[in-house]
């Protein structure tokens, strides 16, 4: 045994080396999820490669028989099926991979099965997301935010769940979780382009708090009505696209949207590798053919010059600007830019120079291996518009049909929400996610300070844990030396939630005030507070969130006992991903 483990240490070596070299990445293939789905796996953490075992269906183009104590190289083709075999992730070099692939190979040989692996690079990049935690009312009364309905965190983690893949925690944003579904909020009857919901009741993973639910819903356009649209498509055609889940998926989705345009739209089309090139200026969305003849001829190929590709795009769009209309750049992308300006740094300041223009900025990104979702999410942030993630036909319609007055209208930019706690009834607070959305108090009045957009239609929920000073629990204060206990208004106001937004066209910011007092609290849990903190309590075991307290798979899928989900596929989806990570031991 020994000397085989030895032959199988070469052959990791040998293949960490050629892969090191060669800088390939894939994704790993589908019958090895398939068979990992279905099995006790093992997966581990590394930063820049994986490698993968299995024991269980063939996975590579060669498998390792074992039987006898011997191990026989042969084609895949004639490999057996071996059912309930052990497979797993093997990821990170501080894992001791060589131990881990010698238990395998003991495995296979004592079942007389097979063993196969294949490794990849795995470069994508990720902000650090660093939770916020309880702070006490009595040193932190206010709690300021910018919204978000980027909904790019969700999806991009669905595709690491379906492939089996090991789940990034800074990749999961639980806003974006939260955000990315629809719910039952009341519509707006005022002037403002929004109404404000709010729900409180009993905390599921923290018996010792409450969970409050705040809820925006945007107003809605009709097809009929919508402003018309200037779009330049902005399509990465580097090297790095021409895998089947990137520059093909694009096309299929730029497809999807140019069947909704009319005769009023304006199309241009834009593509980078080397340098930019212009496909398409100005076309009337009438002219749907020769639209999406140029979709369809583009080919991937070369290095990504961002920068240039940013550039055209925004002349484009400001030579054809239609005023009144929704004038906006869509760049799609893997985020992969590595010449001219390539920094989050350098290309936000580049974004936020462009955006006095007029000309918003959507963001769709595509692909698995390099994702770089860290800039993707700057650029969207800084260009007033959103951040979707592409995983699949599915979401390209969800997000560019379903949902297109949402993702390119805007009824309200610069949103800011201010949370002020009254000390005598609140003692702490904890804003779930969030973390790169949070602002500093002051700049709540400051019209001068950007923040997220709301799109026509979409709802925007955020979610507070909540202690009463009935609750018991201490909150260390910060270091004041001065600190009066007081309450302003009606006694039994819990808070005040206030936001402050500006019209599309306009720089200056309204206010609007909503006192919320304990009547809103139910001891039943309403569905829209239901479904959003089943969402958040998922996103923090994914995270392994030091607040998930008694948060689990199976205590999410209790808490959804009492609705059916199966009129919302994407509701319903969400419970099967839930399962899926419930088998897997979280």
């Amino acid at each position: 045994m020994k000397k085989i483990k030895r032959v199988f240490s070469a052959i990791i070596a040998l293949t960490l080396c050629a892969g090191m070299l060669t800088a390939c990445s894939s994704a790993p293939k589908e019958e090895t999820s398939a068979a990992m789905d279905g099995a006790a796996g093992n997966y581990q953490t590394t930063a820049a490669m994986t490698i993968e075992y299995n024991t269980g269906a063939a996975a590579d183009d060669y498998y390792y028989e074992a039987e006898d104590g011997e191990v026989n190289e042969a084609p895949v083709e004639e490999a057996p099926i071996w059912d309930n075999k052990p497979s797993g992730v093997i990821q990170h070099a501080d894992v001791d991979a060589e131990e881990i692939i010698g238990d395998a190979v003991d495995g296979a040989i004592a079942n007389k099965g097979y063993f196969t692996y294949e490794e990849y690079y795995n470069t994508e990049e990720y902000n650090e997301i660093i939770e916020s935690g309880y702070k006490s009312v009595a040193a932190n009364p206010l709690s300021t935010f910018s919204v978000d309905v980027d909904t790019a965190s969700y999806a991009n983690v669905r595709r690491m769940i379906e492939y089996g893949d090991y789940i990034n925690p800074d990749a999961v944003r639980i806003e974006e979780f939260i955000n990315y579904f629809d719910y039952d909020y009341s519509e707006p009857t005022t002037n403002d382009p929004f109404s404000v919901n709010v729900e409180m009741s009993d905390c599921p993973w923290n018996e010792e708090a409450k969970l409050m639910l705040v809820g925006l819903k945007a107003e809605d356009i009709k097809k009929s009505e919508r402003e018309p649209l200037n779009l330049v498509f902005l399509i990465d055609v580097s090297g790095s696209m021409f895998s089947e889940d990137k520059l093909p998926l694009v096309q299929k989705a730029f497809t999807m949207l140019t069947e909704t345009l009319t005769e009023d739209d304006r199309i241009s089309i834009v593509t980078y590798a080397g340098d930019e090139k212009v496909v398409l200026k100005g076309t009337s969305g009438e002219d749907k053919d020769k639209i999406i003849d140029a979709i369809n001829s583009l080919e991937a190929g070369g290095s990504t010059y961002g920068e240039a590709g940013i550039n055209r795009a925004y002349d484009l769009a400001e030579r054809y600007f239609i005023d009144g209309g929704n004038n906006r750049v869509i760049l799609a992308t893997d985020g992969d830019l590595n010449v001219g300006l390539s920094s989050e740094e350098e290309l936000t300041e580049l974004i936020e120079e462009k955006r006095e223009s007029g000309v918003f900025l959507s963001v769709l990104g595509f692909g698995t291996g390099n994702v770089k979702d860290d800039r993707m999410e700057a650029l969207a942030d800084h260009g007033n518009g959103n951040y979707s993630y592409i995983d699949s036909e599915m979401e390209a319609k969800k997000v560019l049909v379903e949902e297109m007055a949402g993702t390119l209208y805007t009824v309200a930019k610069d949103v800011k929400i201010q949370v002020e706690f009254n000390p005598v009834n609140v003692s702490g607070y904890r804003l779930i996610g969030y973390e790169n959305r949070a602002l500093a108090d002051k700049d709540f009045h400051d019209d001068t300070k950007d923040a997220g957009e709301i799109g026509a239609g979409h709802t925007v929920t955020a979610l507070y844990e909540i202690l009463l000073n009935e609750s018991g629990t201490s909150i260390p204060e910060a270091e004041l030396k001065y600190q009066q206990n007081t309450s302003t208004g009606n006694k039994n106001e819990l808070l005040t939630v206030s936001l402050r937004y500006k019209q599309p066209d306009e720089d200056e910011s309204k206010l609007l005030a909503v006192p919320v007092t304990d009547e809103v609290y139910t001891k039943k849990m309403p569905e829209n507070l239901t479904f959003a903190a089943a969402v958040a309590e998922f996103g923090m075991v994914l995270r392994n969130s030091e607040f998930k307290g008694s948060a689990s798979c199976d205590q999410i899928l209790e808490l959804l006992e009492d609705y059916d989900y199966r009129s919302d596929d994407y509701k319903t989806e969400f419970v099967y991903l839930v399962r899926t990570m419930d088998k897997r031991g979280y």
